[in-house]
């Protein structure tokens, strides 16, 4: 198995075997909505993250063949910004600006109802959908956490973006609540190619493996017969 720590890659014989079982195993894949994928209402986030769609969708077509479910995480808000614009504001409104400029009709980003929540990659009629997510980690505050309990997962593969925010904080959540963590390091796409790198570092030294996603999963055999309705 071909693992990359801290960026480089590392060919291993053994000792992870506990992180490829497909009958312990969740796919999940983050905020791959229009929000974050579209021109508006966040430009600068869209373009990278638009080049793994079709690798993600061939990806998750691969793991529904062996059985393992793939769970589909999106940033909902409610109408009236109550959970974010209109209370106690995320800080990266104020903060990601200053790095990449003004963010036209950020104010729309996640809005309940709107276009900007639409799934852009596929999402097929067995598979799971947690849309409670609010900030930076797909566990919070939803109920991810209680639903791969009660489907007896142990190990999580994670794709989306962006690398160094939503994927970074979910996988440091995954790890504290004591789930292997799995990144495919080619399905995800960070705010730019340093902090996509220390971000994928930080993972391989403390939270899990980062594979390419043709070795996250073994092919075939151990698989999942059926999977959960949301």
């Amino acid at each position: 198995m071909r693992i990359f720590v801290y960026g480089q890659p590392r060919d291993t014989d053994g000792g992870f075997e506990d992180y490829l079982d497909p009958a312990k195993t969740a796919v999940i894949s983050i905020d791959m909505h229009r929000g974050h994928l579209d021109p508006s209402p966040i430009p600068r986030a869209g373009a990278a993250r638009s080049r793994i769609v079709a690798p993600i969708d061939a990806f998750h077509d691969r793991v529904r063949a062996l059985g393992v479910p793939i769970i589909h995480v999106r940033s909902v808000l409610r109408r009236g910004g109550v959970d974010d614009i209109n209370g106690i504001s995320s800080a990266w409104r104020r903060t990601f600006p200053l790095y990449v400029g003004e963010i036209p009709n950020s104010d729309a980003h996640a809005i309940e109802g709107t276009p900007w929540t639409e799934f852009v990659t596929r999402v097929a009629s067995d598979d799971l959908i947690v849309e409670t997510k609010r900030r930076l980690s797909a566990f919070y505050p939803t109920d991810l956490d209680f639903l791969l309990r009660n489907m007896r997962v142990e190990t999580i593969v994670l794709n989306g973006g962006f690398t160094d925010c939503c994927v970074l904080n979910t996988a440091f959540d995954a790890s504290n609540h004591n789930y292997r963590v799995v990144v495919a390091r080619d399905l995800v796409r960070g705010t730019d190619d340093n902090l996509e790198a220390a971000a994928l570092a930080m993972v391989s030294l403390h939270l899990g493996l980062v594979t390419e996603s043709a070795d996250c999963l073994p092919n075939g055999g151990g698989a999942k017969t059926g999977q959960n309705a949301a």
